[in-house]
């Protein structure tokens, strides 16, 4: 019987082991173990792990395969006390937020003997720890897997059926451009959120605007309510790709400001109509195949959004006009 230990038994973790015993595979036994104290007999009890181990070390002593789900700096010191107890040929799988430095930690303090997959599961709550585990959550989900240096073809292989096991769906990327990818599409989300919550919540009219706060507000500032220590990780170890994406949100913004500021009522229509297009496109095939690269001639379908959204902006400025043509009609021109 083949053992697979999972270091780590939060949400990420715990979700692993759940997934995995979903699955009834036989001949393998699940060990876990967490630093917090009683979340191993937990998930124990909760079905995600088999056995649970008083160390680090004793989870990963003769296990095949070590799965590190834990934030990002917790990994590094994670990678210096097993290094010791990891068998030859193990492969060791994390599934960190950032790639670029936990390979680079990998390289640098797992034996030789061994083999690294770094991997990074696109799913995920605003709720943590084991009790928000579920077997489901990586269900037809991205899953990102960055190989190390020395990585075989055969660690590889074992990588891509773990996430194959858990109903995952893997895509393979260089650590450094996975780091690039998510700043955009994850951690400046994340960002933001907690950003808006903070300007709102630090006003002084902020009870009277925490009535008023719904759906909008709710939904934009969700990542907020996420686990901190995550949040502190990803920057710290992202900073760079992160203040990439920050600085062009924020001349994005400033564009919008200037729009707003002067009453540029048409152009601020088409932003906004084009947005929404691209968006339904995007929810439409989320995760989907990559594009082809973009013919010099527009396509049909291209042809049909820049009709789509100039027939909404001569309609709309149709109507605006109308209105302020009006007369008695607040703001007037005169």
């Amino acid at each position: 019987m083949e053992k697979l230990s999972i270091l780590g038994l939060g949400l990420i973790g715990g979700s692993v082991g759940l997934g995995l015993k979903a699955g009834k595979f036989e001949n393998l036994e699940i060990w876990g173990f967490d630093r917090e104290w009683g979340v191993g007999p937990r998930a124990q009890k909760a079905g995600a792990i088999d056995r649970y181990a008083g160390s680090a070390a004793a989870a990963v002593r003769d296990a095949a395969v070590v799965v590190i789900a834990t934030p990002v700096l917790a990994a590094r010191e994670l990678f210096r006390e097993i290094a010791p107890d990891l068998r030859e040929g193990a492969v060791v799988i994390d599934t960190c937020s950032t790639k670029a430095q936990v390979v680079r930690w990998a390289s640098e303090l797992l034996p030789p003997h061994v083999e690294f997959v770094g991997g990074h599961p696109m799913a995920g709550k605003t709720e943590s720890g084991l009790a928000a585990a579920d077997a489901a959550l990586f269900r037809d989900r991205p899953f990102v897997l960055t190989p190390g240096p020395d990585a075989s073809e055969r660690s590889i292989a074992i990588a891509r059926a773990l996430v194959e096991a858990l109903g995952a769906k893997p895509v393979f990327m260089d650590p450094e451009e996975h780091d690039s990818y998510v700043a955009a599409v994850s951690h400046l989300p994340l960002l933001t959120s907690v950003a808006l919550f903070t300007v709102a919540q630090q006003s002084q009219a902020w009870p009277e605007l925490a009535q008023l706060a719904a759906g909008g507000f709710l939904d934009t500032t969700r990542l907020a309510s996420g686990e901190p220590e995550m949040a502190h990780d990803i920057f710290l170890t992202n900073g760079g790709n992160v203040v990439h994406w920050l600085d062009r949100y924020v001349a994005m913004l400033t564009e919008f400001r200037k729009l707003i500021a002067e009453g540029q009522s048409e152009e601020l229509f088409e932003r906004l109509s084009r947005a929404r297009l691209e968006r339904e496109r995007f929810l439409a095939n989320p995760f989907g195949l990559r594009k082809e690269p973009a013919p010099e001639v527009p396509s049909t379908g291209e042809t049909l959004a820049s009709l789509l959204v100039g027939a909404a902006v001569v309609r709309r400025m149709k109507e605006v006009n109308r209105i302020f043509d009006e007369p008695g009609r607040p703001g007037e021109r005169r």
